[in-house]
């Protein structure tokens, strides 16, 4: 697979232009929120802070294992408000992010400290958010045009800004981004229980079995193909060069089909989890 174009010296010196949550539109596929989701939690949570924090919360309404659809709603919610949202939207989803945040810092028996305010570990979640993002673009539509790239990334600086990252600590550019990607996946170890727990996931074990039976193979097969290299050592998984162009064969015949359709389907679901925020807000129901 062609690397992405990302060089400072590939790009026009240009001032940059800023996009519109209308013009992001065009640059963001449906597909990725379901063949990236558990691939990215593990890129996410490969740093032991964001790890433990999650895999320690109190918050039970939110745990993927006990209530995957939910936790499946709220995270595409998140993203969709960041890259799809208004103001309000952002503002109104911060708070109610942050209730669920507030009891999630340091136990006793951690083995690593960690706060979920914390905006250096909220960097790194964002950071894996628009690598999957430009990850699966690229698979599927080819390299992005280089202005246009860096105009995207820039903007998903709102992947961590929407919390409490602040945008200063967003690389400047696409080819700093990836810079800071790269030396901070090589230091990333996955530990036994924290592969216990990314295998758990991996293999659909909060699914009834029939379910896992069915899908768990294929799931953990888009899993592995979608992590990056480092992290399937750490995991013990096995990627081939057969694997490889058959997942790339699969990515283009989807794109082939989905990149064609109308953008109200090309956009499901993050527009379809966008309106229910906005419904859930006007309803006074609860947002997370």
């Amino acid at each position: 697979m062609t690397a992405p174009l990302r060089k400072a010296d590939e790009y026009p010196h240009d001032l940059p232009r800023e996009l519109t949550p209308r013009q992001i539109r065009e640059y963001i596929d449906g597909p990725a929120a379901f063949l990236g989701g558990v691939a990215n939690v593990i890129m996410q949570l490969s740093l032991k802070p964001v790890g433990y924090g999650v895999m320690e919360s109190d918050v039970r309404s939110g745990s993927v294992m006990v209530h995957p659809l939910k936790r499946l709603r709220t995270t595409l919610t998140y993203i969709a408000v960041a890259m799809l949202g208004d103001e309000d939207d952002r503002i109104a989803y911060r708070e109610a992010v942050n209730v669920s945040h507030r009891s999630i810092h340091t136990k006793p028996t951690s083995p690593v400290k960690y706060n979920a305010f914390d905006p250096t570990l909220q960097l790194w979640v964002a950071s894996c958010l628009y690598w999957g993002m430009d990850d699966l673009y690229h698979r599927m539509r080819g390299p992005m045009n280089p202005e246009v790239a860096e105009d995207f990334y820039r903007y998903s600086a709102r992947l961590g800004t929407t919390l409490q990252m602040r945008e200063e600590m967003w690389p400047p550019t696409r080819d700093a981004f990836y810079a800071y990607w790269e030396q901070t996946l090589a230091t990333k170890h996955i530990d036994e229980p924290t592969r216990a727990y990314f295998n758990a996931l991996t293999d659909l074990k909060m699914l009834p079995y029939p379910l896992q039976f069915l899908f768990g193979g294929v799931h953990r097969f888009i899993v592995t193909a979608l992590l990056p290299q480092h992290l399937r050592q750490e995991m013990g998984m096995t990627w081939s060069a057969r694997d490889e162009r058959f997942f790339a064969g699969f990515l283009r015949l989807l794109s082939a089909v989905w990149t064609r359709m109308p953008t109200v389907i090309r956009l499901f679901p993050y527009n379809f989890y966008l309106a229910d925020m906005r419904l859930r807000r006007r309803l006074g129901r609860r947002l997370v």
